[in-house]
């Protein structure tokens, strides 16, 4: 089982530094444009840009949670996270973290997102009730992809060469793998995530500037 989760994050990884940042929710794509700062929100119907959010300085992770309701950026020079209402493509909050987040997931319960922050080689854990940080967690070094279970976090350390797999119910680094390929694919990953939804966009459509991620 864990075998195949290390698979799925080294696959993701590669298939998203083509894609950019992109999270796909049923009718909606998100794609973060690091160079203007913002998020452009795709109808997956239309092709068209349907909004333009004003997120924090070079987002570049996305992810949405899987009741569909919130969206969840993470903002690599600014240091925070900014969530947005996916019913209104409004920031209802803005939440500090680490330095230099790089990936970010939600639990499959929603209950909890979690944060790679590259440069303090560490993982912020966000409460999604409250909108605020209520763990900080000590991973390898350069962590940018991760990935979450019902009952653990994996976040893939790029310098230290390694995985860290974090218990959900605890909190700590129960076990670190040295499986040398997988780190190597999330140096400065791409990460992409979508719903169940297979609905895929077969229009170029213009977004701002240097779009990284997309989720939908």
């Amino acid at each position: 089982m864990k075998l195949r989760v290390f698979r799925l994050l080294a696959i993701a990884g590669l298939i998203s530094r083509f894609l950019g940042s992109v999270q796909i929710l049923a009718q909606n794509a998100y794609i973060t444009n690091d160079g203007s700062g913002d998020v452009s929100v795709i109808d997956m119907a239309t092709n068209m840009v349907a909004a333009t959010i004003t997120v924090g300085t070079a987002p570049f992770a996305v992810t949405v949670s899987p009741d569909g309701g919130t969206v969840y950026v993470a903002n690599i020079a600014s240091e925070n996270v900014s969530a947005i209402a996916a019913s209104t493509n409004k920031v209802i909050a803005t939440i500090t973290v680490g330095s230099a987040p790089e990936g970010v997931a939600v639990s499959p319960d929603g209950s909890t997102a979690y944060v790679a922050n590259q440069h303090s080689n560490n993982v912020s854990v966000i409460d999604t009730a409250t909108k605020r940080v209520t763990a900080t967690i000590p991973v390898g070094s350069e962590p940018g992809g991760v990935a979450v279970t019902p009952d653990e976090v994996y976040v893939a350390n790029f310098l230290s060469n390694n995985v860290s797999v974090i218990g959900t119910a605890t909190n700590e680094v129960t076990a670190r793998s040295r499986s040398a390929p997988i780190p190597s694919v999330w140096r400065s990953p791409r990460t992409a995530a979508r719903s169940m939804s297979r609905t895929r966009a077969s229009a170029s459509i213009p977004c701002r500037r240097s779009p990284r991620r997309r989720i939908g």
